[in-house]
């Protein structure tokens, strides 16, 4: 009997030892939810914090501000062959943030143990998020570039009509040989109207392209800023410090390259360079400020922080995808010379490589 019972209790521990090799997650799930109890130096963490934000403001500002040296720098201008090759690595970038940095962090987020079974745990509202962000920023997209193009359509119709008009009224003298020197004019007008309009219409999609570019990457920047501000524990800043400043460097030159192309005014352009440049640093301010109060693990914290992770991770997977990599690699320029492809499907791979590198650290 002694031997049977002896016998049973070996198995029980067999197979809870099985249980817990098989099933960590759901063993040391539970425990996730309770505040670490860590004696965290709060002076030199706020040091860290403190240069993290002189690091990555300085590192973001120097990215997004390469591209946009394009006036300066003859080799860098979008005219350039040079320039599909900049961008291709930019596009790299900017699609592993989405696929490497923020979706895997919102479907941590939105499937944590802290978060009730029902209904966080019976949906996939990780992928349903981010499938509705992509749709919505595809009507967006569609829907600002063909306002613009129809408002740019109407103006370049006024002002053919009123040239046509000033032709018309010139003169009314020799009026066969006015007949065909104004027929000739106006087909001269037309077809300067309609390389005008051509101009425009890509200068309107580049606009929007940029403009939709830095919501997405706006979203996201806040979330890490407020992650990295609210952390109390200083080994956790130290690697952060150094994988989001390379992080910055490189989505500044994807966002920065969206900007030179849509050829904004210096004005309009420097402004856009700003938001990017500080969105961090000031989430990162607002994090140390909240740190007292903030837990990551609180269900409210949760599922704000993983609804908008993925909210950005569909934004940037399409624009990455659609405006950014379609547009380049199916344009006649790229499909008619095999050097720039060749070139731009390796910078593309190194975008993507040095991105999900950083997913080491960060």
């Amino acid at each position: 009997m002694f031997i049977l019972q002896a016998s049973s209790l070996n198995m029980l521990k067999i197979v809870a030892s099985i249980l817990i090799l098989l099933f960590p997650a759901i063993v040391f799930g539970e425990c996730t939810c309770e505040s670490e109890d860590i004696q965290a130096n709060n002076d030199e963490a706020l040091k860290y914090k403190l240069g993290s934000i002189a690091s990555i403001l300085v590192s973001g500002a120097l990215g997004v501000s390469l591209p946009l040296l394009g006036k300066k720098i003859p080799t860098l201008r979008p005219e350039n062959d040079i320039f599909f090759i900049v961008k291709a690595f930019a596009a790299g970038v900017i699609l592993a943030t989405a696929f490497i940095h923020i979706l895997p962090e919102a479907f941590e987020t939105l499937t944590s143990p802290c978060l009730k079974e029902n209904p966080w745990g019976r949906f996939p509202f990780t992928g349903f998020v981010c499938m509705m962000s992509a749709i919505g920023t595809l009507m967006v997209d569609t829907v600002a570039t063909g306002y613009y193009k129809r408002s740019s359509l109407k103006s370049t119709q006024v002002t053919m009509d009123v040239e046509s008009i000033a032709g018309h009224d010139h003169g009314h003298a020799g009026h066969v040989h006015h007949t065909v020197h104004t027929h000739g004019a106006i087909q001269g007008s037309n077809a300067h109207g309609s390389e005008e309009l051509r101009s425009s219409s890509e200068l309107i999609r580049h606009r929007v392209i940029s403009q939709v570019l830095e919501l997405g990457i706006l979203v996201h920047s806040v979330i890490i800023g407020i992650t990295l501000g609210a952390s109390q524990n200083p080994d956790t800043i130290k690697p952060l410090l150094v994988a989001l400043s390379f992080h910055q460097f490189f989505e500044g030159i994807g966002l920065g390259g969206c900007i030179s192309q849509a050829k904004f005014k210096a004005g309009s352009a420097a402004i856009m360079a700003a938001f990017f440049s500080l969105t961090t640093p000031i989430g990162i301010a607002v994090g140390t400020g909240i740190s007292s109060v903030y837990s990551e693990t609180s269900p409210t914290a949760l599922i704000v922080q993983g609804t908008l992770d993925s909210a950005a991770a569909g934004i940037l997977i399409y624009m990455a995808l659609v405006d950014l990599l379609a547009a380049d690699f199916m344009s006649p320029r790229m499909q008619g010379n095999m050097r720039i492809q060749l070139g731009s499907y390796i910078s593309l791979l190194l975008g993507t490589g040095c991105m999900s590198l950083l997913a080491k650290w960060a």
